[in-house]
């Protein structure tokens, strides 16, 4: 649970930087915008790459990582469901698409979805901390990004039918290849057995 813990606070922490602007500033000052945007992308993946093989490790270890409660048999159904226009919505995020110009930030709104639909799906201990402070880091980048008038990745491009193509098509095979094969590689929980 320890490197799952530390995953999230690297993570969580680095991500919450640009939700306050006098500091992100101070940063670039410091450091130099390049620097910042090394920093922040390195200690992003260290923060994730802890996240997933902490998450994974705890699967084999029940005494860490206890049943908290027992989730309904249909909501692992359902979270496969919600996956769908999650992995749709994370796709549109990167792409210039009128689905990113009306969501406004589909990243944020797929990250709540996925971790509101595994909170649902899930009952052990390490899924309760990570989809709870997952959604709620989201929660918060929501209503900041909002505040902030923050544009996400692709600022003020603008969308088309073709980008709205290209996220359905991305975000489907990104959907199906979780379902199949990806989650069982990433996480060691294989979903359709």
């Amino acid at each position: 649970m320890l490197l799952l813990a530390v995953g999230l606070l690297i993570f969580i922490g680095v991500h919450i930087v640009p939700a306050q602007p006098d500091l992100r500033s101070g940063l670039q000052a410091r450091f130099g915008n390049a620097a910042y945007q090394i920093g922040f992308s390195v200690l992003s993946l260290v923060g994730l790459a802890l996240i997933v093989y902490g998450y994974g490790k705890i699967q084999f270890m029940p005494a860490k990582n206890p049943q908290l409660w027992a989730p309904p048999s249909w909501s692992r159904h359902l979270l496969w469901t919600l996956m769908l226009p999650a992995s749709v919505l994370l796709a549109a995020a990167y792409v210039p698409s009128r689905i990113r110009t009306a969501v406004g930030h589909p990243m944020l709104i797929a990250i709540m979805i996925w971790s509101a639909g595994h909170l649902l799906a899930n009952g052990r201990a390490a899924a309760m901390l990570l989809f709870g402070v997952f959604l709620a880091w989201a929660i918060f980048d929501y209503l900041s990004v909002r505040k902030r008038g923050a544009r996400g990745p692709l600022g003020t491009a603008k969308g088309t039918l073709a980008g709205d193509l290209a996220a359905i098509a991305i975000g489907t095979a990104f959907w199906f290849y979780m379902l199949k094969w990806g989650h069982a590689q990433l996480i060691n929980i294989p979903l359709l057995s």
